[in-house]
C-alpha cells in the first residue's frame, strides 16, 4: 500500500510538471480524444482564441467553435481522416462570434492502427493579419512631396532632380540607400508628382512577413487554393492604376523574386491557386538598404530582377556625405517638435552644431531626428538646445570619436614608427598596447569606463593589460 501511495504521489507530481510546462510555452496546444472532446487546452491557446479554459475543456470541439462552410476544422479532419496538416492557415469563430486566425500544425494520435485523438499546435496570426492591413499605406496617407525633402547640397540636389524626372513616366524605380536616409520619402514624392497621384499608393516591407504570407499578400489567393483560402486580391490588384512600394526587396527569397520578375515583365499576376492571369497597371518602386552589386554577388538579389527594376536607379546619399544639410534638417525637426510638444525652441548652440558636423551619423537623417526629439524631451524652460540636452548615447559616441579617433591615432603611431618596421603581429601588439594606454590615460585609468569605450568586458581589458604589460601605476578603479 505504501509503494502504491508513493507511485500515485509521483504521478501527481509529474502531472503538475506537465501542466506547468503546457501553460508556460508560448504556443497554443489543443488536443481532443477519439470522440472530439477536448482533453488538453493550454493557457496560450485560450489567449489566442479569447476563451476561458473551462469553456473548452471536456467539451466537444464543434459545440464550442464555429467554422465557415468552406473550411472544416483541421482537428476534426485529423480525427476523422487521419490527415496531418502542416502550416495551414485557418480562420474560425469562438463562442462569442469573434474571428480567430491561426497557422496550425495538426496531426492524429494513432495507436495500433486506430485513431485515438488529435493534437493541434497553433500560432496566432490574428494580430499579424491586422498589422498587414494597417501597414498598407493608401494614397490618403502619402503626405510627402518633393517639398518635404530638405537639403540643398550637391549630393541631394542631383538625386531630387533625377527623381523629379522619373515622375513623367511609369518606369520602375529602384531606390538605394542606407537605413534612415529617407527612401520612402522619395518614393511617395515620385508617386505624388506623377499622373498616378490620385490612384492608390500601397507600401509593403518585404522583410516584415514570412515568405508564404508575403506571396499571398502580393499576388492574392483563389478560394480553395489551400485550407481556408478565399478569393482575395493581392497588393498588385489593390494598387491598380497607382504605385506599389516594395521595401527591402532584397529580403525576398529567389523563388519569389522570380515570380515578381515575371509579373513585372508580363504586367500580369496570377493569384495563388488560380489558372488564369490578371492584367495589372501598377508602377513598382523598390527600396533596398545595400548596394545592388553586393546583393547580387551574395545571392540576395537576382541579376535579372535588378536590371528590370533599376530602369531608374536613385542612390540616396548618407547624411555624412551631405553635412551642409544638417543645420536646415535640424531646424525642420525643431519646428516639427515645437508644434507637437507645444514648445518654442529657437535652435541649437554652436557646441551642438559643431558636434553634429563632426559626427558620422550611422543612423542618417532618422538618427538626427531622434536626437532632436530626445533633446527637446529633456529641455525645461530653455529655448536653445545645449550639448547637455543631447542623449547620453550620442554624447558618449561623439566624445569617444573626438577624443580617441582610431584613424588619427593609427596615423600618429605609423609616423612615429616608420623608421623601425617590424612584422605585422608585433606591430599590431605594439599598437594595441599604445592605443589601450592612450584611452586609459584619457579616462584617468578607470578600467570600467575604458572597457566600455573600447567595447570590451572589464575582464577582457584586464587580460590585455596583463598580457601587454601595460603600466597602470596601480590606479585600478
Amino acid at each position: 500500500m505504501g509503494e502504491h501511495q508513493q507511485t500515485l504521489e509521483y504521478l501527481q507530481y509529474v502531472n503538475k510538471i506537465y501542466e506547468r510546462i503546457l501553460n508556460e510555452v508560448d504556443i497554443g496546444l489543443h488536443a481532443v480524444d477519439e470522440t472530439g472532446k477536448t482533453i488538453i487546452y493550454n493557457k496560450k491557446m485560450a489567449e489566442i482564441e479569447s476563451m476561458d479554459i473551462q469553456d473548452v475543456l471536456n467539451k466537444k470541439l464543434m459545440d464550442v467553435f464555429m467554422f465557415t462552410e468552406e473550411q472544416d476544422s483541421t482537428l476534426v479532419q485529423a480525427l476523422q481522416n487521419g490527415k496531418e496538416a502542416v502550416n495551414v492557415k485557418q480562420t474560425y469563430f469562438n463562442n462569442k462570434g469573434k474571428e480567430i486566425t491561426t497557422v496550425n500544425h495538426t496531426f492524429p494520435i494513432i495507436e495500433r492502427g486506430t485513431i485515438q485523438g488529435a493534437v493541434e499546435i497553433a500560432k496566432d496570426v490574428t494580430k499579424l493579419e491586422r498589422l498587414i492591413k494597417g501597414n498598407m499605406k493608401r494614397n490618403g496617407n502619402t503626405r510627402f512631396t518633393f517639398d518635404s525633402i530638405i537639403g540643398s547640397s550637391p549630393a541631394i540636389y542631383e538625386v531630387i532632380e533625377n527623381a523629379k524626372r522619373a515622375t513623367r513616366t511609369s518606369s520602375y524605380v529602384l531606390i538605394v540607400g542606407e537605413t534612415g536616409t529617407g527612401k520612402e520619402l522619395f518614393a511617395q514624392s515620385i508617386h505624388n508628382g506623377s499622373s498616378r497621384s490620385s490612384a492608390p499608393f500601397i507600401s509593403q516591407n518585404c522583410a516584415a512577413l514570412p515568405d508564404n504570407l508575403i506571396e499571398s499578400l502580393l499576388f492574392g489567393t483563389k478560394r480553395g487554393a489551400f485550407t481556408g483560402a478565399l478569393d482575395q486580391p493581392g497588393l498588385f490588384e489593390q494598387a491598380e492604376g497607382g504605385t506599389l512600394l516594395l521595401d527591402e526587396i532584397n529580403s525576398l527569397n529567389p523563388g519569389l523574386q522570380a515570380k515578381l520578375l515575371r509579373a513585372l515583365q508580363e504586367k500580369t499576376i496570377r493569384r495563388i491557386g488560380d489558372t488564369k492571369d490578371t492584367p495589372i497597371d501598377v508602377r513598382v518602386i523598390a527600396n533596398m538598404n545595400e548596394d545592388p552589386i553586393d546583393a547580387i554577388a551574395n545571392n540576395r538579389m537576382r541579376k535579372d530582377l535588378y536590371y528590370r527594376l533599376g530602369v531608374v536607379t536613385l542612390f540616396i546619399p548618407p547624411l555624412r556625405e551631405r553635412k551642409e544639410d544638417i543645420l536646415p534638417l535640424a531646424q525642420r525637426f525643431i519646428e516639427k517638435y515645437n508644434v507637437l510638444f507645444q514648445m518654442d525652441v529657437k535652435g541649437m548652440n554652436e557646441e551642438v552644431l559643431q558636434s553634429f558636423l563632426s559626427y558620422d551619423w550611422p543612423g542618417n537623417v532618422r538618427e538626427l531626428e531622434h536626437i532632436i526629439e530626445a533633446a527637446m524631451n529633456i529641455m525645461m524652460d530653455e529655448d536653445v538646445i545645449m550639448y547637455s540636452h543631447l542623449p547620453f548615447q550620442y554624447r558618449n559616441k561623439s566624445q569617444f570619436k573626438e577624443n580617441a579617433s582610431p584613424a588619427s591615432n593609427v596615423q600618429s603611431f605609423i609616423n612615429a614608427n616608420e623608421n623601425s618596421p617590424v612584422d605585422l603581429k608585433a606591430q599590431m601588439d605594439s599598437f594595441e598596447k599604445y592605443y589601450i594606454e592612450h584611452v586609459l590615460k584619457q579616462h584617468q585609468y578607470n578600467i570600467s569606463k575604458t572597457a566600455k569605450l573600447l567595447g570590451l568586458s572589464r575582464q577582457s581589458l584586464q587580460y590585455r593589460i596583463k598580457k601587454l604589460e601595460i603600466d597602470v601605476h596601480h590606479k585600478f578603479s
